[in-house]
């Protein structure tokens, strides 16, 4: 009988295809999390006409299905740990796919307040899970790429609401955009049913499922015999799995810095989102259009998120997230300073797509950062209770935004954005367990399982 290292495995592996295709696949669920997170933002405008309502009657409703968000960030984690990344992302992307489909058939602010709860569940739920399998798949030189290339699919999903909203708004009604924003999440959760494995280091914490994983080191190159046993010596190990892990010594100061983090940029993330069609269409925007700035606001995340990670690769992530908070604090202080009009379309888009960019960007590496700040065992749970904490930010944001709004228009909005974005700059700050500065390890192309007892 010989022993083997998972650890050493995957952390020094080759970076193959078969692993590509899982964090791509990974990603997929994380699109349409973004998707169908902002689908209601883009509808709102067209929701406000159809029933007689002014913005302020969907502040509830759009910190409802954050409220859900919350909740589900917390227990998805939780579970995730518990049972299996695998199970608690499929069962999220379900959850999420259902009720955004019973959205279409919604009569009402109450019923719609209601159904974004309960999804808001389903897409809390399935990053913190998405986040950790990411991570869990490839060699430890890849995670933040992986990591980040996961999480940066929450903007390109916003990107995809904003030209779907473009697309669908205008001929078929708010009712046929939810209708699509619900199948699709189904479908691919179908798919992946028989597609996607459990996480190779969380198969390797469950003794009985040992067969499981080594048929999964197989695929992954990695020749280990039938009779091996498996050790995760680079993993401190946890006893019990609990949030109260989270706030150790070793731990509590990075834990709280990221719950900061977190809150801060999600309240800034989604200011921006829930609120950014409404206030351009206000300013005289088409509805099309509006929802173009929504996408603008979410594409340049995508970029910024994908830059970040490998400039993190490169100088560490402390340099690289702190670089990109100060850049959307002086995009955001921009914004405030000009007038938003239809005659200057052009540059308020353009200057949408770097605020939004590159809060997104460092909202998006924040999951990297957490996946590297926890081992194994309280993976799942740490993102998932940052992201909870975070989610908090989310719920007060529809409240802020309209505040904003109300009191000093788009100025007072984009000032209010680059308040927060400064604490999220000092929050980074603090965190002492950052990403490294290149973060490279040699790649071996596989590694021989070891006699028992050496």
């Amino acid at each position: 009988m010989k022993t083997a290292d998972v650890g050493v495995i995957l952390d020094e592996g080759q970076w193959t295809g078969y692993q590509k295709l899982l964090v791509a696949a990974t990603a997929l669920t994380i699109i349409l999390d973004g998707l169908d997170n902002q689908l209601l933002a883009a509808a709102v405008p067209a929701m406000m006409r159809e029933w007689h309502l002014q913005r302020s009657a969907f502040a509830f409703v759009l910190s409802s299905g954050l409220f859900g968000m919350m909740i589900g960030g917390a227990i998805g984690g939780y579970i995730g740990d518990r049972v299996g990344r695998r199970v608690a992302l499929l069962g999220s992307v379900v959850s999420f796919g259902a009720l955004t489909l019973l959205v279409s058939f919604a009569g009402g602010v109450t019923t719609l307040t209601a159904l974004r709860f309960f999804a808001g569940l389903g897409l809390g739920g399935a990053m913190p899970n998405a986040a950790a399998l990411s991570s869990e798949y490839v060699p430890l030189r890849h995670r933040p790429f992986a990591v980040t290339l996961t999480i940066v699919c929450i903007p390109l999903g916003g990107t995809l609401a904003g030209m779907t909203g473009a697309q669908i708004l205008p001929h078929y009604g708010w009712r046929a955009l939810f209708l699509v924003g619900g199948i699709v999440p189904l479908l691919l959760a179908a798919l992946l049913l028989n597609v996607l494995p459990e996480s190779p280091r969380y198969l390797a914490r469950q003794r009985q499922r040992w067969r499981e994983l080594v048929v999964l080191l197989r695929r992954l190159g990695h020749g280990v015999p039938d009779d091996v046993v498996f050790v995760d010596a680079r993993e401190k190990p946890i006893a019990h799995v609990s949030a109260r892990s989270l706030f150790v010594p070793e731990f509590r100061r990075d834990t709280l810095a990221l719950c900061a983090s977190f809150f801060f940029c999600l309240l800034s993330v989604y200011v921006g989102t829930n609120w950014v069609p409404s206030l351009l269409t206000t300013a005289g925007f088409g509805v099309g259009v509006a929802s173009y700035g929504l996408t603008a606001f979410n594409f340049g995340g995508v970029i910024g998120a994908i830059g970040g990670a490998v400039l993190i690769g490169r100088f560490g992530s402390r340099i690289t997230m702190l670089a990109m908070a100060a850049g959307a604090i002086a995009g955001a202080a921009l914004l405030a300073s000009v007038s938003i009009g239809v005659q200057s379309a052009a540059a308020v888009l353009a200057m949408l797509a770097w605020t939004g960019g590159l809060i997104n960007a460092v909202q998006t590496t924040m999951y990297a950062l957490a996946a590297h700040v926890y081992p194994t065992g309280i993976r799942a749970t740490g993102i998932g209770t940052a992201v909870a904490v975070g989610r908090i930010g989310g719920v007060v944001s529809p409240y802020a935004g309209a505040w904003a709004l109300d009191r000093g228009g788009p100025s007072l909005m984009f000032l209010f954005i680059a308040g927060t974005m400064t604490v999220v700059f000092a929050a980074l700050a603090s965190v002492r367990n950052h990403v490294p500065r290149r973060l490279i390890v040699r790649p071996v192309r596989s590694i021989a399982p070891q006699p028992a007892g050496r």
